[in-house]
């Protein structure tokens, strides 16, 4: 009987042996880690004995090996029950915990929590607890690794494994988000700062050196604002006073002059009686004070003179200008009447050839061209026909060319 019950307490123990190792390997493998291989428990050397052989063994839910069990011993069988209830109660309870963090963006549990109800007296249970301290170990460096990692970014530290089940999808995202989003505003800043640097010739320095950088950064700014400002005044001056049929026509529709209607009065009442063919052009001249400007013919430039003085509606009768102007392509006289009994203005031009600058004289309609027109033929050499007494009144009748001329050239190189 001895040697039986020596038998029946070897494969007890052979068989609580087994499950510890089993439990052990399940629960490192739930939890991430590759647990080191057990050793198979040696093979029980049975003595040879007369006794019969124990009934066949209940089949233990174990992947390493299953132990039989004595018939004899109905305590052991309730006590094994026992432990593998409270066993699986354990799992249960580490994957629901496992489930639950997973959930909530957190970190696997630890073995510590199931220590209490899953470890096995003996040797067995200081190995287990080793191994799950090695796997807090691990879990620990990993999550300090991660906060290191997240720290270096730019980023916030993740918040404690309490914190992190209390707070819910939606807010882990939006701190997830914004992290981010920080982290990008610190790289463009960043980046922003060295292209400024590049620019103003500065490098990498201080934060007294950035500061200057910022102020040259916004001199250089100002300054370059100031610049195109003042381009786009004188831009807007040029396009506004520019004289021409094009720049007068332009400038008459975007904004019309308050002239216009007198120089639409002078154009009709001069086309009903002298016909539309006398003049050439007729504009707004923008840059001698909206002045209404008629353009005559060389062959016309008489009559349309005698015209605008005794015209009853115009009525021009004061000649307060007249002067040469060369072109070099061309020549021009310009005359500006005026309307005492009207109290209106009107200039009138006409264009005569360079190389036989020759138009009639309109002193014989406005005394006052008189003075003028000398003074025309004096520096330019234009020929009014039909003047009285046509001579040079600033330079002697010897004098050799006209000197407002632009291919005039000096006949005495020491004057």
């Amino acid at each position: 009987m001895s040697g039986e019950k020596d038998l029946d307490q070897l494969k007890r123990e052979a068989a609580e042996k087994a499950k510890a190792a089993a439990l052990a390997k399940r629960k490192a493998k739930e939890a991430g880690e590759t647990a080191p291989k057990s050793e198979a428990p040696k093979p029980v050397v049975e003595p040879k004995s007369e006794a019969p052989e124990p009934s066949e063994p209940k089949e233990v839910e174990t992947p390493v090996a299953a132990a039989p069990q004595s018939p004899s011993t109905g305590d052991d069988d309730d006590l094994a029950k026992k432990k593998a209830a409270a066993v699986a109660k354990a799992k249960a309870a580490a994957a629901a915990k496992r489930k639950a963090m997973e959930l909530t963006g957190g970190e696997a549990p630890t073995a510590e929590a199931d220590a209490s109800a899953s470890a096995p007296a003996g040797g067995e249970s200081d190995d287990l607890a080793k191994k799950k301290a090695a796997a807090v170990a691990k879990a620990k460096a990993a999550a300090a690794a991660k906060r290191k990692a997240m720290e270096l970014a730019g980023g916030d530290a993740p918040a404690d494994d309490s914190a992190k089940a209390e707070v819910g999808d939606d807010a882990k995202a939006k701190a997830a988000a914004a992290a981010k989003a920080k982290a990008v505003a610190v790289a463009k800043a960043k980046a922003a700062a060295a292209a400024k640097a590049k620019a103003a010739g500065a490098g990498a320095g201080s934060d007294a050196a950035a500061g200057g950088d910022d102020e040259k950064a916004k001199a250089i700014a100002a300054a370059k604002a100031k610049a195109k400002a003042a381009a786009a005044a004188k831009a807007k001056a040029a396009a506004g006073g520019k004289a021409g049929d094009t720049g007068a026509a332009e400038a008459e529709t975007v904004a019309p002059s308050p002239n216009q209607p007198y120089l639409d009065k002078y154009v009709k009442v001069i086309a009903e009686n002298l016909g539309d063919d006398v003049l050439e052009d007729s504009y707004i001249n923008k840059l001698s004070k909206d002045v209404p400007t008629l353009v005559a013919k060389s062959d016309t430039y008489f009559k349309v003179a005698q015209f605008l003085k005794y015209n009853e509606l115009l009525g021009f009768d004061y000649l307060s200008e007249l002067h040469g102007t060369d072109f070099e392509t061309h020549m021009e006289v310009y005359v500006h009447l005026y309307s005492y009994k009207n109290r209106q203005s009107v200039a009138l031009k006409v264009k005569i050839d360079r190389d036989e600058p020759t138009i009639e004289s309109l002193q014989p309609i406005w005394a006052g061209a008189n003075w003028p027109e000398c003074e025309a033929y004096d520096l330019l050499g234009i020929q009014f026909k039909g003047h009285p007494n046509l001579h040079r009144i600033m330079l002697g009748e010897d004098w050799v060319g006209h000197p407002l001329r632009k291919d005039y050239e000096q006949y005495d190189v020491e004057v």
